[in-house]
């Protein structure tokens, strides 16, 4: 028997030996277990008219290849033809597409818990000495993630790499939820420039506002304007959309200016990301 038809079969009733991640791969051990599995599924999709081309564009191989799979898998029971160019999927060939379909979600399963969740790791900054292979618990502060040494939190992670208070540090295998309140939204409407401009913006009630949030994004012309005479610096100037929901999503407060014309792209960018926002008119400070 060789390594292909070997790859064929299921595991025997009462097999209690260890499951391996080639086991779990199933159709994957094989290419022809593979083709087979692919032109079954093509062949599902399309019953019962078939077309050999249609199928074989459709894995990458010939029609003459799938011409060939084709009088095996007939043979074997899993398809049934019906004439020229009219196929089905029979009963059997329905169960062995499942078992194969089963065995590849656990495979896939694995991959992303056991393989890829082990590997993935993510960047955080120390706020004291950490040790490689010691438990952290992980934090959101300023937008950033931070590691604390120890497992008291509510997201935990190890580190795989050592670090300084400030220094960034390597953790993986996290556990649990990073405990922490998405950011405020809120917008001022700078009218355009022939209805006032940076001109109907008071710059001290302007300033005012900006005293309690994180970051301060500037959109348009009239808004750069406003911001200017009110001798604030901007810290998001491009890209503002984007910029402003990712930041309230790590937690910060952001003061957005904003003329006219770049209002729309903000707040459907907020309402995108699920973040509530409060808009003002800039004539109303």
């Amino acid at each position: 028997m060789s390594g292909d038809e070997a790859g064929d079969g299921s595991t025997p009733a009462g097999d209690s030996g260890p499951t391996t991640a080639g086991d779990r791969a199933g159709v994957l051990r094989s290419k022809r277990d593979a083709t087979r599995y692919q032109i079954l599924v093509e062949i599902a999709q399309r019953q019962p008219a078939v077309s050999q081309q249609e199928v074989a564009d459709a894995i990458g191989v010939t029609a003459q290849a799938v011409s060939d799979y084709l009088q095996g898998l007939v043979a074997e029971g899993y398809v049934e033809k019906h004439g020229r160019g009219r196929y089905e999927v029979t009963n059997e060939g329905v169960d062995w597409l499942m078992s194969r379909t089963e065995a590849l979600r656990d495979y896939v399963s694995h991959v992303s818990e056991d393989v890829l969740g082990r590997v993935e790791v993510d960047t955080a900054l120390a706020t004291a000495t950490i040790e490689e292979g010691q438990p952290v618990s992980l934090s959101m502060r300023d937008g950033v993630l931070r590691a604390t040494p120890g497992s008291a939190g509510s997201a935990t992670g190890v580190a795989v790499t050592s670090a300084g208070v400030g220094e960034d540090v390597g953790v993986t295998e996290f556990e649990g939820l990073v405990d922490y309140e998405w950011g405020e939204v809120r917008v001022v409407s700078v009218p355009r420039v022939h209805e006032g401009g940076s001109g109907a913006v008071d710059a001290d009630a302007l300033a005012a506002r900006t005293t309690d949030v994180d970051l301060l994004a500037v959109a348009g012309g009239e808004a750069l304007a406003a911001v200017s005479r009110a001798d604030l610096d901007p810290d998001i100037r491009f890209g503002v959309p984007a910029a402003v929901a990712e930041a309230a999503h790590r937690g910060l407060d952001v003061l957005v200016v904003a003329s006219v014309t770049e209002l729309s792209a903000i707040t459907d960018a907020l309402r995108d990301g699920d973040l509530g926002y409060d808009v003002v008119d800039a004539e109303t400070l």
